[in-house]
């Protein structure tokens, strides 16, 4: 299973280790999924940490080690995403999960991906981190 973690993931994880998205990082330690981001999403990740938890940078270091990072989406997937909806400081993201073949979009935006949590896009699946992490568990 291959997830796709959003930018919000990773900063979460980053300043907070002992919370329930960090599982994710170790389920793919064991080999139970495949983890991927983007740039886009380790840019936003890294800037917003820099302001609110700079402590935590080194942290979003090493958990990269653990995420394979994607090419940028093409324009047309973008268009494509934002044709869903989307700001343009989310198309994307969703747009990279789906060229990258994610199984499944893990985003705790529920602003901006709430009203997808659970639908299929792309062949790409939106879910909260708590949704992704019980997916993996099954």
């Amino acid at each position: 299973m291959r997830l796709f973690l959003d930018a919000n993931v990773l900063f979460t994880v980053a300043h907070n280790p002992g919370g329930r998205s960090a599982a994710l990082f170790a389920l793919a330690r064991q080999g139970a999924c495949a983890l991927v981001t983007s740039p886009h999403a380790i840019d936003e990740a890294r800037r917003n940490l820099g302001l609110k938890y700079p402590d935590a940078l080194r942290a979003l270091d090493d958990l990269l080690r653990a995420a394979r990072a994607t090419a940028e989406p093409a324009g047309s997937d973008i268009a494509w995403a934002l044709a869903q909806r989307l700001p343009a400081e989310d198309a994307p993201i969703l747009a990279a999960a789906a060229r990258a073949g994610a199984n499944i979009l893990v985003t705790g935006d529920r602003t901006h991906f709430g009203a997808m949590y659970g639908r299929t896009l792309r062949g790409v699946e939106i879910l909260s981190p708590a949704v992704a992490l019980a997916r993996v568990l099954e």
